[in-house]
């Protein structure tokens, strides 16, 4: 194609090429023919089979691989941050609680299979235990509803005072964990849960929002992640995961390596016989001001107000 430049001399400029498509294939586009080397295809296709060759974003034993866990980390953390991004989620009210934790109505139809259990085999004592541990599955499962009741609380909260929208964030399994999530949801809030891979398949409770549901290789990851949102903790009654997230964040905000935020046990007659802090204040393991990095409640609406309290207080208010 013949053009004129601003000289008026005029010059031949090519078309612009196909940007895939080539006229005439490049050497290495066709596999070396079998009526030169009759082995050829054979080595080509063994070559090509070996794990040597694949790409390193596709192979997977290789991103396994005890080496490349340090690019893994990363992955897990980059992979969790671009979804909480990309559907808002700047601000989370983060709730931990026990997984073993269940709704009134199916802890008293638990009761009642264990006792007509015993009823047939009074005498058996394992039995008579089941029958106890029914009781007191039953005792605890108003925390699934004022869980609940919390979780429509969030979920039903106007816009944040510095704009977006506040979020449940639970680890994502059952108990306590399902019933914030399901109250959120119920709500028309967002509903995250921060899910783990184990060796024992856990599935997620069925009240995240299906977008909002992450799943983590590793905890530390997801450590983070539970806590680079958060405006407020709440744990619930619960064990070892739940103790272990709460200590961590209770020294996370003692060492200020966080900015100290709202920390609610639910259930203080639970909590006190879990730990006693009073006794670590008076055997100075930790400073009379440790024990005002968290306090008690016992309702949806205790939690919620003191929340909105405690960030007044703070000069960073939520709504």
């Amino acid at each position: 194609m013949k053009e004129k430049d601003s000289t008026n001399v005029e010059r031949v400029i090519p078309a612009p090429p196909h940007p895939v498509e080539r006229r005439a294939p490049l050497p290495g586009s066709r596999p070396k023919p079998d009526r030169e080397d009759p082995s050829a295809s054979a080595r080509v296709r063994a070559i090509m089979a070996s794990p040597a060759y694949r790409e390193a974003v596709a192979d997977t034993d290789f991103l396994s691989a005890w080496e490349t866990r340090g690019p893994r980390l990363e992955l897990d953390y980059l992979k969790g941050e671009l979804e909480l991004q990309h559907h808002g989620v700047t601000d989370a009210i983060v709730v931990f609680g026990s997984t073993r934790l269940v709704e009134p109505a199916v802890a008293r139809s638990r009761l009642v299979a264990a006792q007509d259990a015993l009823a047939v085999s009074p005498n058996d004592a394992a039995l008579a235990e089941q029958v106890r541990a029914a009781h007191r599955a039953l005792d605890k499962s108003k925390y699934y509803d004022i869980a609940r009741q919390f979780g429509a609380l969030v979920g039903a909260a106007p816009p944040l005072a510095g704009g977006g929208r506040l979020a449940i964030v639970t680890g994502g399994g059952p108990g306590a964990m399902e019933a914030a999530n399901r109250g959120a949801l119920e709500a028309g809030g967002k509903s995250v849960g921060l899910n783990i891979s184990l060796p024992r398949e856990q599935f997620p409770n069925p009240y995240i929002s299906p977008e909002l549901c992450l799943r983590f290789h590793y905890f530390a990851v997801r450590k983070m992640h539970f806590l680079l949102r958060a405006r407020a903790l709440v744990a619930f009654p619960g064990g070892y995961g739940t103790l272990d997230e709460l200590f961590e964040t209770l020294t996370l905000a003692q060492t200020r390596k966080i900015e100290p935020l709202p920390v609610i046990l639910v259930g203080e007659e639970y909590w006190r016989r879990v730990f006693d802090v009073d006794f670590l204040v008076s055997e100075g393991t930790i400073d009379p001001e440790d024990r005002e990095l968290f306090w008690f409640a016992e309702t949806a609406d205790e939690i919620w107000n003191d929340i909105l309290i405690w960030r007044r207080k703070s000069g960073n208010p939520l709504i």
